[in-house]
């Protein structure tokens, strides 16, 4: 059975959720319409070149190899669900392997998506949705996959129970090539607050770009009261700066105030020219740098865990050229934004202005209730691109 969410009665199958064919809000469903096709239009403008420090790939940083750590689960997984599926509701779910749709998330919550959506699945197709979630996820990451689907639900009662706008189901799966053993392939899923990119070619995987966050990211009240998310990623990022001394704050603080959203990365950036900050772990104690990579570890760690080893190990061998980035103060409930950047990972946390909860707050300036993550692999290798553009020239497809 799918993890414990609050399944709301079924509506009938449509291509899209019921907010954006209701007459009340045709005014509202149009603006949501044109933004999302003007940020498409303005995102897929430039082909794929991927996150770089200045424009030019850096080369020869990812190769086709063996990780020794199955994929086996995640394709049967990805067939089963294909499986439950009529075929309307296929046919908008499964894409080329090349498809831009790769390249078409948002964070937003009105951002028109495509793929099938857990709203439209009936409760069979419900679970082999999360049956391919828990096959490619650690135990961690189907937490917080859920976790961030509930908590939807908890900012949708928060805001005069909108559920036709946040809710737990909201969520829209897509596949991209055909499940393979050999081939390459993977999958999407694209919501509020939580986009995975899954890309599988033999046994590597690379599961880049990941959005996560919520507003809020502690449920008070309601149906969902105690949930919890990213508190270690937080506190973990604040307890690292407080162990630097003086000289290392002054290279790691790139400013010391917090005012306004930080997150460079976010949809449709995957071009973005960012040029490393902060102090390089090569000045970190040992100590310091162990707490680097156990930061970089929780952020990884949303992986299945022998593809979350894999990451590490080239995360750390590049360590020596890993910087750490922090924009705020460092007291202990301070609000801040930190970067993570190398040539093989680049990790961004945000705490954010409120927006869905802006009502409960006397200024915009960003709250502890609003955080947003990316993980993203820069030099070419978002959604596996990299390692597909190896497999076809070896293959010549």
């Amino acid at each position: 059975m799918c993890p414990k969410l609050l399944l709301t009665a079924l509506v009938p199958s449509i291509l899209l959720p019921s907010f954006l064919i209701s007459k009340p809000h045709s005014d509202r469903d149009a603006r949501f319409r044109q933004t999302s096709i003007r940020a498409e239009q303005n995102g897929l403008a430039e082909p794929f070149k991927g996150v770089t420090t200045n424009g030019e790939v850096q080369k020869d940083l990812f190769h086709i190899r063996s990780t020794g750590v199955s994929t086996e689960p995640v394709r049967k997984a990805a067939l089963a669900f294909l499986k439950t599926l009529n075929p309307e509701q296929q046919a908008k779910t499964n894409f080329p392997v090349e498809d831009p749709e790769w390249r078409k998330w948002m964070n937003q919550h009105f951002y028109i998506r495509q793929g099938v959506s857990f709203d439209e699945m009936n409760p069979t197709q419900r679970d082999a949705a999360f049956e391919l979630l828990k096959a490619s996820l650690s135990a961690k990451g189907i937490k917080l996959s859920t976790d961030i689907m509930n908590l939807n639900r908890t900012l949708g009662e928060l805001n005069n129970n909108d559920f036709p706008q946040y809710n737990e189901l909201l969520y829209w799966i897509t596949l991209m090539g055909e499940p393979s053993a050999t081939e390459p392939w993977g999958w999407q899923i694209d919501g509020h607050h939580l986009i995975i990119n899954y890309f599988v070619l033999g046994d590597q995987v690379v599961m880049s770009p990941v959005f996560v966050g919520s507003e809020p990211v502690i449920a008070e009240s309601g149906q969902f009261k105690g949930t919890t998310i990213l508190q270690d990623e937080q506190n973990q990022g604040l307890a690292l700066i407080q162990t630097f001394d003086s000289i290392q704050k002054k290279k790691a603080i790139i400013q010391s105030e917090k005012t306004r959203n930080n997150n460079l990365t976010e949809a449709f950036k995957d071009n973005v020219v960012l040029d490393y900050a902060g102090i390089k772990a090569s000045e970190l104690n040992s100590k310091q740098q162990a707490k680097l990579l156990d930061l970089v570890g929780l952020h990884v760690g949303n992986m299945g865990d022998g593809h979350a080893k894999a990451r590490m190990s080239e995360v750390a061998e590049h360590l020596n050229e890993t910087h750490f980035a922090w924009v705020g103060d460092t007291s202990e409930e301070a609000v801040f934004y930190y970067r993570i950047h190398s040539p093989v990972i680049l990790i961004e946390f945000d705490h954010q202005a409120p927006v869905g909860m802006r009502q409960y707050y006397t200024d915009r300036s960003p709250v502890r209730q609003h955080i947003h993550v990316v993980v993203r692999t820069p030099n070419g290798n978002d959604y596996g691109k990299d390692l597909l553009r190896q497999h076809l020239e070896k293959h010549h497809h």
